[in-house]
């Protein structure tokens, strides 16, 4: 499994499994456990999956040294501020049945992210995390965030797929030293992109799938993957692309898809800010 290294000098895999959306207990523990079988060895979840616990169990199932993982959480609006901060950060900690954390985001740009941070910067201090990092936000606040803090984000986990290519932001990251990690690196399978002949024809030369050009892609541009996936055989092709190289002419190729905007929503659109916050989870 390849690795980076992040800006305070700890490794963290490119490759990772993602469980966004798999709410089934059952199903997000079996579905672990089979990406760790599979070589996977970052694990990323988030108090609004509401699966950390399921994750916890697979954790502790797998037979894997808890070393050998690098897990990862986030922290919803809801429980941003200082003093919230830590008692969600004891709360994730406890339901993932682990004594410290990886990585630790702030998962959106909204509410007091700030007395979060200081939280955060305390609770890394202290050893409980060995990183922290943000999660889509956007240049201009991740920057604010740098300079008026001690500690630089070293993760931020944002939208990047063959049709949000974030070129520009992407660098902007890589200036200053953040490493940019994709979220929906497939689209959630929108705009066909499973059908899309500039890729199809692309993994024809070297026998892989689709899914498996565009995390070959992302990887070679120093952006780490999260792929999600609830069927075996899938988890296992998503981690199988370390055998091939992307050429220059294949990765130009993959620009003309690019439309520049999100394939989703808009982070930054009144209605979405007001739509994300309403968004709460069950304790």
């Amino acid at each position: 499994m390849q690795k980076v290294k992040l800006n305070n000098g700890i490794e963290m895999p490119l490759m990772g499994f993602g469980v966004f959306q798999i709410p089934d207990p059952s199903e997000c523990e079996k579905s672990v456990i089979t990406a760790i079988e599979a070589g996977y060895r970052l694990i990323d979840t988030a108090t609004l999956y509401q699966n950390e616990k399921a994750v916890g169990n697979a954790i502790k199932n797998s037979g894997i040294a808890r070393e050998e993982l690098f897990i990862t959480t986030k922290l919803w609006i809801q429980d941003t501020g200082y003093q919230k901060t830590k008692k969600s950060f004891e709360q994730s900690l406890k339901k993932l049945q682990v004594d410290y954390l990886d990585l630790y985001l702030l998962h959106q740009q909204l509410g007091d992210y700030y007395g979060s941070w200081r939280a955060m910067e305390e609770l890394y201090k202290e050893g409980k995390i060995r990183a922290i990092g943000i999660s889509n936000f956007f240049p201009d606040r991740a920057i604010d965030l740098v300079v008026h803090n001690e500690i630089t984000p070293a993760v931020n986990q944002i939208e990047v797929n063959p049709f949000y290519q974030r070129k520009e932001t992407i660098e902007f990251h890589q200036n200053n030293n953040i490493l940019v990690q994709s979220w929906a690196s497939f689209a959630e399978g929108q705009k066909d992109i499973f059908n899309s002949k500039i890729l199809s024809s692309i993994g024809a030369k070297y026998n892989k799938s689709i899914a498996q050009v565009v995390l070959r892609w992302l990887i070679q541009q120093n952006v780490a993957v999260i792929p999600k996936s609830v069927t075996p055989s899938r988890i296992f092709e998503n981690n199988d692309i370390w055998d091939f190289v992307l050429s220059d002419e294949d990765m130009q190729a993959i620009v003309v898809l690019d439309t520049n905007k999100s394939v989703f929503f808009d982070h930054r659109e009144p209605d979405t800010v007001k739509w994300l916050a309403s968004l709460q989870y069950e304790e």
